[in-house]
C-alpha cells in the first residue's frame, strides 16, 4: 500500500508543486517496507534557514509513523532536491535496520526454542 496521505508544511519558504510530486515519487520507493499496513502517516516539512544567504540553507524533515513507530530523517543541503534524496536514503536505512533487527530477534527466538528441545 502506498503512503495514503502526506502532509506538507513550508517554513520561511513557498512550497512548489514539483517538490511535492518529487517527494511523493521518492517516498513511493519505501512501499516495500510498508506492505499492506494501514496505520501509516507521513509529514514533510520544507524550510529555509533564514540567517544564511548561501551554502546549505534548504532543509527537509520527514516524520514517518509506521505500525506505531516513528522514523525521522532530516537533511540540509544547497537545493531542496538534494535534501529530498538524502532524507529518502536515511529513511530507507532506518527502515531496513528496523526490519533486520526484528528478523534477528525472530531467529534468536527460534534458536532458543531449538536448544531447549535438544536438552530433553
Amino acid at each position: 500500500m502506498a503512503l495514503p496521505l502526506i502532509n506538507f508544511k513550508a517554513t520561511h519558504t513557498e512550497l512548489e508543486g514539483h517538490l511535492q510530486d518529487l517527494v511523493e515519487s521518492k517516498l513511493a520507493t519505501l512501499n516495500k517496507y510498508i506492505g499492506n499496513e494501514t496505520d501509516v502517516q507521513c509529514e514533510v516539512e520544507f524550510s529555509k534557514v533564514s540567517n544564511q544567504h548561501n551554502g546549505k540553507i534548504y532543509r527537509v524533515e520527514v516524520n514517518l509513523w509506521l505500525k506505531g513507530v516513528m522514523y525521522r530523517a532530516t537533511a540540509t543541503e544547497d537545493l531542496f532536491e538534494k535534501s529530498i534524496d538524502k532524507v529518502r536514503n536515511e529513511l530507507d536505512q532506518e527502515l531496513r535496520k528496523a526490519g533486520k533487527k526484528k528478523e534477528n530477534l525472530y531467529r534468536k527466538g527460534k534458536r532458543a526454542i531449538k536448544n531447549m528441545l535438544r536438552m530433553e
